[in-house]
């Protein structure tokens, strides 16, 4: 099937003729966090239907967003992940996060969701802190994010050597996204992060979170 096309020769139309699509700059949250196997993009992108998914990931591949490659033995399973330009689109998501915010509001009960899926909006507030890997644990799981600005963003699960762990819940996270800063959060008790010492987590002291608006 050919390519749908604005037809517009304007730069907006042309990133909306790459990536304007439903679910594909779900699907580059999610690479964000490295390669991935089809079936885990499923698993965690629910609502998406299987044709779907593979249709979006065939157009990524043929728009230079996203690759496939075989994994080695002992593992020898397909993955997916992001180009330069796939990675590129990070500063859209962070901005689209940013502009979503205030319309979270409260969880409906329709709504998924997945621990990982709070690693864009949160990045950039830990990224004035001086830990590279920042381990996240919140009720609906774990998962860990660079601060340093490497790659991959963040992973899924708990981080191997995590320089701080912080540990929060989900409407926490919501407000740290709309402006609330990290170091109010801790001050308030909505949100406690150690330092991790030779494998022993240390309470950090208030203020020695990422600054930002209260």
């Amino acid at each position: 099937m050919p390519r749908r096309s604005y037809d517009q020769y304007c730069a907006a139309a042309r990133a909306l003729d790459a990536v304007g699509d439903r679910w594909t700059l779900l699907i580059v949250r999610e690479l964000l966090a490295g390669p991935r196997r089809y079936t885990d993009l499923h698993a965690d992108l629910p609502g998406v239907s299987t044709d779907v998914l593979a249709s979006r990931l065939k157009d990524m591949e043929r728009e230079g967003i996203a690759t496939r490659r075989r994994l080695p033995p002992p593992a020898p399973a397909s993955v997916y992940e992001l180009t330069p330009r796939g990675t590129a689109l990070l500063p859209v998501l962070t901005a689209l996060a940013d502009w979503g915010t205030p319309a979270m509001g409260e969880r409906r009960p329709t709504d998924a969701l997945r621990a990982h899926w709070f690693a864009v909006p949160l990045a950039r507030h830990l990224a004035g802190l001086g830990p590279r890997v920042v381990e996240v644990r919140m009720d609906e799981g774990v998962f860990h994010v660079r601060t340093d600005g490497g790659e991959p963003l963040y992973g899924d699960g708990p981080a191997e050597h995590p320089d701080a762990r912080l540990t929060l819940d989900a409407d926490t996270c919501v407000a740290i996204g709309g402006g609330l800063s990290l170091d109010h959060a801790v001050r308030e008790g909505r949100a406690r992060l150690e330092t991790v010492s030779h494998g022993t987590p240390q309470e950090a002291p208030a203020g020695a979170g990422a600054q930002g608006q209260e």
